[in-house]
């Protein structure tokens, strides 16, 4: 993952701790249902990696079973492939065909719609989209806004107009890239708002070069963090300790669902971070995680 990456030699001097929550994340856990044990979604953002095999899948795993037993060991994926190319219904329904009835695909929408037309003249697509998402059934989670780079305050009524178009028994959830959401309160404050009153959650990206992306400002009573390691460095490892703790704080406070996708500067190494993740949320969260089992332990 190429955003926010910066060079190894650079990272002793990152302050890689967790901001203070906004006091508006408090508000919002106080208000949620009390319904026990969060749902928690731990995964990466691909399956279909040639050099997991003899890694996660075993030496002569076939491509067409990737998938499957990447199910295995993980219970959700943010779904990368679908911002590329839009998946068909029957594409959807093939790749749902793979997984357990536990399983979530979160798909990111497509490159089409928000970069290319930055979410103007969309409703075409957007359709185009959402028929083919509907094939998942009961294995879609949430979808995954992305917004490109240039997408500032200014574009805050046509990311809007967007989120309200969208059919309401969806959940939405958008990371904000443009460094001047961060620059302001009233910035930051605007778009959070606006985020809340259209029911849409707030991506939270944690990486070593835009340490402004960690707002700590939840939205909804749900948790999206979308977690950059660096190729297993020591601090990955803290990085997760202190997210479990935080996470746990707002499991305490009446968190209702968590996805905690992994990424890499180099992405072979994402399950073996996105597992350490498993395991400690199983140790200190109280949650039943199946706790993968790689070909080379």
């Amino acid at each position: 993952m190429e955003f926010g990456k910066i060079s190894a030699d650079t990272l002793s001097v990152v302050d890689f701790s967790l901001p203070s929550d906004s006091p508006e994340t408090s508000r919002i856990l106080s208000g949620q249902p009390k319904t026990g044990n969060p749902q928690v979604y731990v995964g990466c953002a691909k399956w279909g990696r040639k050099d997991w095999i003899g890694k996660i899948y075993s030496p002569g795993t076939k491509e067409a079973d990737f998938l499957s037993l990447y199910a295995r060991h993980f219970n959700s994926i943010e779904l990368n492939a679908s911002f590329y190319k839009i998946p068909s219904f029957k594409q959807a329904q093939e790749w749902k065909s793979k997984v357990g009835e536990d399983f979530l695909f979160v798909p990111k929408i497509s490159s089409s719609i928000s970069h290319i037309h930055r979410l103007k003249n969309t409703d075409e697509r957007m359709g185009w989209f959402l028929k083919g998402v509907e094939g998942f059934g009961e294995n879609l989670g949430p979808l995954f806004l992305m917004l490109h780079p240039n997408m500032g305050p200014k574009s805050l009524d046509t990311i809007e107009t967007f989120l309200q178009s969208i059919p309401k028994h969806l959940n939405v959830f958008v990371e904000l890239r443009h460094e001047e959401w961060y620059g302001t309160s009233e910035a930051s404050e605007g778009v959070f708002r606006m985020l809340e009153r259209n029911g849409a959650g707030a991506v939270i990206t944690d990486v070593a070069g835009r340490r402004d992306c960690m707002h700590m400002r939840l939205t909804t009573g749900e948790a999206f963090v979308r977690f950059v390691g660096n190729d297993l460095h020591p601090t990955d490892y803290a990085r997760v300790d202190e997210w479990i703790q935080r996470i746990k704080s707002w499991m305490d406070a009446g968190l209702t669902r968590l996805y905690f996708f992994m990424h890499q500067n180099e992405e072979v190494h994402s399950p073996v971070l996105a597992r350490y993740a498993v395991e400690q949320f199983n140790k200190h969260c109280d949650t039943n995680l199946t706790e993968p089992v790689f070909v080379t332990d």
